[in-house]
């Protein structure tokens, strides 16, 4: 399960350490309004995907909440067929799809899920509502 922080499911970007600091950073300034996650995860941590409306804890390093996030979208598809529109909304700085697919495919290795075109991912379009 993932953590709860103020009655709230709580999000936790990227890897820890820098990763998450960079990332969370962009959250807080407003360039970053989205983020992909694997359909697979939320089986393993025995949750439900997250719904428009829904509101979640973003946490720093050490568990410590930073911001409370809004969900205004989300969408299943295979990863193959994330939009460029979703992945310029995750601010990171890709120049081009293919420059986003190359990163994420990296990340998901690292982390020891290596993933295609056909692996379902979730994309979740969301806003600051409150902190930062």
């Amino acid at each position: 399960m993932w953590p709860r922080v103020n009655g709230m499911r709580a999000l936790e970007l990227g890897f820890p350490g820098d990763m998450r600091d960079e990332l969370n950073a962009l959250v807080l300034t407003g360039t970053k309004t989205a983020t992909t996650c694997l359909l697979d995860e939320y089986a393993e941590e025995t949750e439900g995907l997250e719904y428009v409306g829904e509101r979640q804890a973003l946490l720093d390093n050490e568990g410590r909440y930073v911001a409370t996030l809004e969900f205004t979208g989300v969408e299943v598809k295979p990863f193959g067929d994330v939009t460029w529109e979703h992945a310029r909304a995750e601010g990171e700085g890709d120049a081009s799809l293919e420059a986003w697919c190359d990163v994420h495919r990296r990340f998901w290795d690292r982390a020891g899920t290596p993933v295609d075109d056909h692996t379902v991912v979730v994309c979740l379009a969301f806003r600051v509502a409150e902190g930062g």
